[in-house]
């Protein structure tokens, strides 16, 4: 049967150090980093908005004011270059489309109290959490991840619902791990998560990815969490504790024609930043022309002035 309850809330956790991506982010968010033409956390909003949800909680930190700067509708230059259309206008930009409200986590204490910080705003309605340093890009016609994850959650009547996607064996140590508490399909029910297993000790290859959808009794659940990996109040750590009062956990696979763009690392970030940037509808082709002449050269072993002798 299917649930009455509307969704309408995203919480957006963006409070993290950026500290593999220094000195990039010394002194701006990771999240703020630029995916082809738009912040990384710009396309999370859009895809949250895209989704239904109009009321978006942000949860900055410290060095973090860029993200409310941002997402500013009373900036005068960039209405400026809308009118001109030095810039093209998204869905943020539609008026009432979307309301942003801001938050502040007092420490690096983990992704779990990160959300904590969102139990006033949420007020005892399900909601959606989409890390602001991972964007879920979608190519030709698959419904959008968001959407797909609010419909299971609501049909299944779920404490929780979790996008999972497919990782190498030898990539498992870094993730939250599912195990499926039976056949694996689009959409299946858990029995339990791992924080970031030894390859030999994983439950399967699905890892969680950057997007959930909750129930307000999430936050009971965050309360009686403790420290877990890391030192941290690890999210993954309340979502078991859910499982083991026998509330329901259902995890949602990315499609195939889904994929994951993250900001961990360098690598992972100048990856991101090539494939979106690549299909861009009027830079794109050009960019890839160069890209393929530039490929063809000598590598480089030092480039950029400051580099050591």
């Amino acid at each position: 049967m299917t649930s009455p309850v509307q969704i309408r809330k995203a919480i957006i956790p963006a409070a993290g150090l950026g500290t593999r991506l220094y000195p990039a982010t010394k002194s701006q968010p990771k999240e703020m980093l630029p995916l082809g033409r738009k912040p990384a956390i710009q396309l999370v909003a859009e895809e949250a908005v895209c989704a239904g949800l109009n009321q978006i909680l942000i949860i900055t930190g410290q060095k973090k004011r860029a993200i409310e700067d941002h997402f500013d509708q009373n900036n005068q230059l960039y209405a400026e270059a809308l009118e001109t259309g030095l810039v093209q206008r998204s869905i943020l930009d539609e008026p009432g489309r979307a309301n942003f409200f801001y938050t502040r986590q007092h420490g690096p204490r983990g992704l779990g109290d990160a959300v904590y910080c969102a139990r006033d705003f949420v007020d005892a309605e399900h909601f959606v959490v989409a890390l602001g340093d991972a964007v879920i890009a979608r190519y030709g016609r698959v419904k959008r991840l968001l959407t797909r994850l609010i419909e299971a959650h609501l049909e299944r009547e779920a404490a929780a619902t979790i996008a999972v996607r497919e990782v190498p064996r030898s990539a498992l140590s870094s993730y939250g791990i599912v195990a499926p508490a039976g056949e694996v399909d689009s959409v299946f029910d858990l029995k339990d998560l791992v924080e970031k297993p030894a390859p030999e000790e994983a439950p399967s290859n699905l890892a969680i990815t950057a997007r959930y959808v909750f129930s307000p009794e999430l936050f009971s659940y965050i309360e009686r969490t403790g420290a877990g990996y890391g030192g941290e109040i690890q999210l993954t750590d309340a979502i078991k504790l859910m499982l083991q009062d026998g509330r329901r956990v259902v995890a949602v696979r990315l499609a195939p024609l889904e994929k994951r763009y993250d900001l961990g690392s360098f690598q992972d970030y100048a990856l991101a930043f090539i494939e979106v940037a690549l299909a861009d509808e009027s830079g794109g082709a050009e960019l890839r022309h160069r890209l393929q002449a530039l490929l063809e050269e000598p590598a480089p072993t030092s480039l950029l002035v400051g580099d050591q002798d």
